[in-house]
């Protein structure tokens, strides 16, 4: 006589979400690695990963993501827990470092420009004070004056060094924005919780970016 054993393995789909501790954004691209299974799996655009097929069973994660603090979980499938997870910012992390390309070649030392940068930290600050548009952010940097030019539509231009608006550009992730006499109605249009930083250059810019950059140009990089 044989006798035949069917032994049936439980299947689990998993679902796993990854914010930023600081700025609760989900984080794309952040890696959610199983040891035990060698499976692997990495967040889409809102900060989502999916393990498929997994057993029951008790797991350890690791969670990384570039600049952020690695994490280790231990989780149990099924799980009736939302399982999120929050990552802090990786305090000996290098700086930030801007890169901007010129269409001429020239040493670092030659090049005149300066590149002054407000990062998400001091924006985020800033953002608090007032959350409907950028002139806080602004209005606080040397050199920069925010000029309303209409009591009745509370239009307002940048002013760099002292140039009347019309001469200033503004780029949103580094296409044109608005510019000459429309600029000021921009401003109040972006709220600076939509942005990632700011790119400012004070001084004439308009050998690459067109006539409107005579006082210099400020650049809005978003979030997404």
């Amino acid at each position: 006589m044989l006798l035949f054993c069917a032994f049936g393995y439980a299947q689990n789909t998993l679902e796993i979400k990854i914010f930023s501790e600081q700025e609760k954004e989900p984080l794309l691209g952040a890696t959610i690695y199983i040891e035990s299974l060698n499976k692997g799996a990495t967040t889409n655009f809102n900060g989502i990963a999916f393990f498929e097929d997994l057993p029951n069973g008790e797991y350890n994660l690791q969670i990384s993501y570039l600049g952020f603090e690695t994490i280790e979980k231990s989780i149990t499938v099924p799980s009736n827990e939302a399982l999120i997870f929050f990552l802090k910012e990786d305090e000996n992390a290098l700086d930030e470092v801007i890169v901007q390309s010129s269409r001429s070649t020239r040493t670092v030392k030659k090049i005149p420009t300066r590149i002054e940068f407000i990062g998400a930290e001091e924006l985020g600050e800033k953002a608090v004070m007032n959350p409907t548009n950028i002139s806080m952010v602004l209005r606080e940097s040397t050199g920069i004056q925010m000029q309303q030019t209409s009591l009745s539509s509370a239009n307002t231009n940048i002013r760099i060094q002292g140039l009347d608006g019309r001469y200033t550009q503004l780029l949103r992730d580094g296409f044109p924005l608005y510019s000459g006499f429309s600029s000021g109605l921009s401003i109040l249009q972006i709220p600076p919780l939509d942005l990632r930083q700011f790119e400012i250059i004070k001084g004439s810019s308009s050998t690459l970016y067109g006539g409107g950059a005579i006082a210099g140009l400020v650049n809005m990089v978003s979030k997404t």
